[in-house]
């Protein structure tokens, strides 16, 4: 698991319409550096240094797992991305949005492109009362004073006034969801998603042991013999891990996903038993289901198949060598009509069939979206 890290961000801009440059920056840092925990309200205040119209300023504090090189290389990409021009000369001018790093924990760092804490940033009233106002007790690296203490000592005669317009902060998904369950076929990216997410947002995951399964490879070279242990081997496992693994995080303050939902047991039953055995497997399930603590998001991740047989075939498992493509869409109509008639869940499906989220981390930030504006 990635370690999160704190870091307090400055953001101005004195151009356009200021508050949404503001707000649209907070989104792309939501996407791209980490979840957002605090806004401080907008102060307008004159511009510094040269000439010109007055500027919205706001701090913000985030939590990112990016290390502090990285983290000013994505923040100038993001500044680029809403527009920002820079003089040639180095001289301060107007802008659509300026974001600084103030803190990054309490390290000190001297590099060529970083300085932190921010070199200016105790002789700038713009920067202290937005900061003072969610970190006031935080202690200034350098100073070894509160930030509370360093505004008081502040000597900017600057005038800056608190705003009424408010800025929203993106709700990250370990506050939005509890618990959330990936689906999808054989082959689809489930348990990859489940594991960056888990890295992302600190989750706890939970994992299918379909490898310690002893049935799965002889299902696969003989169906119709092993089908009913294989079936209920995975029933009774997947049961077990879920009552056990929910039952020892409190769903209220823990983010939980998983790379399965217990309900995948009835779908590939009905594929691959007789109609007897799966009348008395479906008994058996429905006894186990209503234990079963249901996930706040259920995500289905659609793959067309050929792009799934390229996966099954790149990953090497051997016993998945054989898997026909027929074999795959039955198991893709047995979720679309679980889906189509349980109800209860809530349910987004995302077609990924153009996506590769493994190996582009544009196309995983774009899972990521839909899945927070979901």
């Amino acid at each position: 698991m990635k370690i999160q890290r704190i870091t307090y961000l400055s953001l101005g801009s004195n151009q356009g319409d200021k508050t949404k440059n503001l707000q649209k920056a907070i989104e792309l840092i939501d996407e791209k550096i980490g979840a957002i925990k605090k806004i401080a309200a907008i102060y307008k205040t004159p511009a510094l240094g040269f000439d010109g119209d007055d500027f919205y300023n706001t701090v913000i504090k985030v939590s990112t797992y990016l290390p502090p090189e990285t983290l000013i290389t994505t923040l100038l990409k993001i500044e680029n991305e809403l527009g920002r021009a820079r003089s040639e000369n180095g001289e301060y001018i107007n802008r659509l949005i300026d974001i600084d790093i103030l803190l990054f924990e309490d390290e000190i760092i001297f590099s060529k492109n970083l300085i932190v804490p921010h070199p200016r940033m105790l002789q700038r009233k713009f920067v202290l009362v937005p900061l003072e106002e969610i970190a006031s007790n935080i202690l200034h690296p350098i100073e070894k004073k509160q930030i509370k203490i360093c505004l008081e000592n502040c000597d900017d005669s600057s005038e800056i006034i608190k705003i009424d317009e408010t800025l929203v902060r993106p709700i990250p998904l370990s506050e939005k969801y509890n618990y959330i369950a990936i689906e999808g076929n054989i082959g689809a990216g489930k348990t990859t998603l489940a594991n960056l997410i888990s890295d992302d947002f600190n989750a706890k995951v939970v994992l299918e042991r379909y490898s310690e399964n002893p049935f799965l490879p002889k299902f696969y070279q003989d169906k119709e013999r092993f089908a009913f242990p294989l079936e209920m081997s995975f029933l009774a496992d997947r049961y077990q891990q879920l009552t056990d693994d929910l039952a020892q995080f409190d769903l209220f303050k823990n983010f939980i996903v998983s790379d399965y939902y217990i309900f995948k047991s009835l779908i590939f039953a009905k594929i691959t038993l007789q109609q007897d055995e799966y009348a008395l497997y479906s008994k058996m399930f429905n006894l186990m289901y209503r234990e079963i603590t249901k996930p706040d998001l259920y995500i289905y991740l659609y793959q067309n198949t050929e792009s799934l047989l390229t996966n099954i075939k790149n990953r090497g498992r051997v016993y998945e060598q054989n898997i026909k493509p027929e074999y795959l869409q039955k198991i893709h109509d047995g979720y679309a009509s679980f889906i189509k008639t349980e109800q209860n869940l809530n349910t987004l499906i995302i077609d990924i069939s153009k996506l590769d989220f493994v190996n582009n981390e544009n196309d995983y930030e774009i899972i990521l979206k839909k899945i927070k504006k979901f």
